[in-house]
């Protein structure tokens, strides 16, 4: 039988504005690992994603991503410490309970992508 492991998977996130972008994602406590032709390489410890110095509005307006996190209140209290909304005119809600075992709040990034950024609840 073939191994079909995944190994990994990395979303290309668009950026209206790279450099703005790539603050953004450092400020949020993302480490920025590479850049080159375009193209920025994000961790926080095993979760990765790819900036991309491209940007389609109706792709941005559209592409949501989920975090899953163990302290979604930590969280939110961080990037609301670091204050976040205020310095990139971003929108984030409140954690709430949700009907599917999660504890969450949604944040959009400088170009109009929505991460939902949850704790699951048992």
């Amino acid at each position: 039988m073939p191994n079909l492991d995944v190994v990994e998977l990395k979303p290309f996130v668009p950026a209206r504005d790279y450099a703005l972008s790539q603050q953004f994602y450092r400020d949020i406590g993302f480490t920025l690992a590479s850049d080159g032709d375009g193209i920025a390489y994000f961790h926080h410890g095993e979760t990765s994603f790819l900036l991309q110095d491209f940007y389609v509005r109706e792709l941005a307006d559209n592409l949501m991503l989920h975090l899953l996190v163990a302290d979604v209140d930590a969280w939110h209290a961080h990037l609301d410490a670091a204050r976040i909304v205020e310095s990139y005119g971003v929108r984030m809600t409140p954690v709430v309970q949700q009907p599917w075992r999660m504890r969450d709040f949604t944040l959009t990034d400088p170009s109009g992508v929505l991460w939902r950024i949850a704790q699951n609840t048992d």
